[in-house]
This record gives structure tokens, C-alpha cells and sequence, in this order.
């Protein structure tokens, strides 16, 4: 290989180095503000806090787009750890502070992260009618017991109920879209099958 050409090749490849260091520093920066609410590496040891680690990177994208359009509920959240701790802030002031890309970035981080399930107290037979109640009417669309990512609809299993029981609360007051086949399902629950649910997915853990 001509000498010049050689150097200009080893150049372009250190250039292309830095940046992907200089991208990598970026994000680490971007993803160090999640970690205030959601715990490190988006593992969160807050009951009503969900972990992230392990979701889609579609699904957190999608759900950055719906707080920035505030189609979500946004309330205040204080920060439990790092430099911000103790201020407030909420998913939709942080969502549109935010551009596309640097949206992307954190969802392709935290998805790159596995899912740790959360250790709680639940009861048993609350979770046997929530198993079923899942099959009949969940199954379809959260598979494995709600632990696929792949299902780009969040992880159940093992995520905290309290956390998943605001969310339910949501659901039933209309202030939190769902799909229209989830209401649909949804619509059909009393308040103990609700719940059974919620037992049934904090059991797996």
C-alpha cells in the first residue's frame, strides 16, 4: 500500500476511534440522570420506580415519544440517588428536554441491559389466579409471563408491584393509553383479578 495512503487510512480509522469514544462518553453522561430514579444501569431498587433494564430499545423509544407529547401521566418523581438527589423532575419535562437521537441512544443502552426481577412479597394464591387470568387474557401480546422484550410491550415478570399497581390504576381511570385490544381485555377485570395479576407477575421472580 502507498505510504501516503496507508496514513491517511490509519488516520480516518483513530478519527473514527475518537468519536465512538467521545459518543460512548455522551451517553454514559445521558444515561447517569436515569439512574438518579431508575437505579444503576436502569435496575431499580425503588418499589414505585419501574426497572427499565432489558426493555425493547422500541418500546422505550415509544414511550419517550408519548411523555413528550404528554399522553402520559407525569408526576413529579424526586431523585433517590446521585447529583440531583432529592430535586424533582418528571418523565415529561426530562422527555422534552431531549432530542430524537439522544432518545435513541438511552433506549439502545438501557435495552443492551438485562432485566434483574425484583425480590418482594407477594401472595401465592393471588398469583395461581393471576397465572390463569394471564393466559386467558395477556398471553397473546406479553409472552413467557410478560418476560419477553421482544414482545416491544415492557417486562412484567418481576417488575415492581407497586409500580405495576399505579399503572393499572391508570389504565382504569383513562389517564394512560393502551392499545384498544388491551382495554378491551382489561375492561372484562374486576379489582381482585387486577390484583391477582399484579401478584402473579411480582411472584416471578
Amino acid at each position: 500500500m502507498n505510504i501516503k495512503r496507508y496514513i491517511i487510512v490509519v488516520a480516518t480509522l483513530a478519527s473514527m476511534g475518537g468519536i465512538n469514544q467521545i459518543a460512548s462518553a455522551d451517553v454514559n453522561q445521558l444515561v447517569e440522570g436515569c439512574f438518579g430514579c431508575h437505579g444503576k444501569d436502569g435496575v431499580s431498587p425503588y418499589p414505585e420506580i419501574p426497572t427499565i433494564a432489558g426493555f425493547s430499545a422500541y418500546y422505550l423509544t415509544e414511550s419517550m415519544a408519548i411523555y413528550k407529547d404528554e399522553d402520559r401521566p407525569c408526576a413529579d418523581t424526586e431523585y433517590q440517588q446521585g447529583k440531583d438527589k432529592g430535586s424533582k423532575s418528571n418523565m415529561c419535562e426530562i422527555a422534552k428536554e431531549l432530542s430524537e437521537t439522544e432518545i435513541e441512544e438511552i433506549a439502545e443502552f438501557f435495552a443492551a441491559k438485562p432485566f434483574v426481577r425484583a425480590k418482594q412479597t407477594f401472595d401465592a394464591d393471588k398469583a395461581a389466579k393471576g397465572k390463569k387470568i394471564h393466559k386467558t387474557s395477556c398471553k397473546k401480546c406479553h409472552e413467557d409471563g410478560g418476560s419477553s422484550p421482544d414482545d416491544d410491550a415492557g417486562i412484567l415478570a418481576g417488575q415492581w408491584m407497586p409500580y405495576l399497581r399505579e399503572t393499572f390504576k391508570e389504565y382504569a381511570a383513562e389517564t394512560r393509553a393502551q392499545p384498544k385490544k388491551m382495554k378491551q381485555k382489561m375492561d372484562k377485570l374486576d379489582e381482585t383479578e387486577v390484583e391477582s395479576l399484579i401478584h402473579y407477575y411480582g411472584s416471578l421472580q
